[in-house]
């Protein structure tokens, strides 16, 4: 079993910063890729970094900031400048294999809710 914690959302004013944490635990043997998507009321979800590609999203380029904590299992998002446009709920997904030589499975995070008021 692995388990994805994230945490850090929330409400902030427009211009603000939040950071997201997601950590993994349970039977890892390796994690491979980490990332965070976001997925916005009536829209679909969509890739904002990975930890392999960086930041992807166009739309926020230049004022988030993917990092990873290996020793803790652990991928970080710094959200700089924060905009209205940024509401959405966030998810960590993680490629992990639970055994050596073993298959990659995708994991995601339950999703935290970061809200930017104008």
């Amino acid at each position: 079993q692995v388990q994805l914690v994230e945490s850090g959302g929330g409400l902030v004013q427009a211009g603000g910063s939040l950071r997201l944490s997601c950590a993994a635990s349970g039977s890892i043997f390796s994690i491979n890729v980490m990332g965070w998507y976001r997925q916005a009321p009536g829209k679909q979800r969509e890739l904002v970094a990975t930890t392999t590609a960086g930041v992807t999203a166009d739309s926020v380029k230049g004022r988030f900031t993917i990092s990873r904590d290996n020793a803790k299992n652990t991928v970080y998002l710094q959200m700089n400048s924060l905009k209205p446009e940024d509401t959405a709920v966030y998810y960590c997904n993680v490629l992990i294999a639970t055994m050596r030589g073993g298959s990659l499975y995708s994991y995601w995070g339950q999703g935290t809710q970061v809200t930017v008021s104008s």
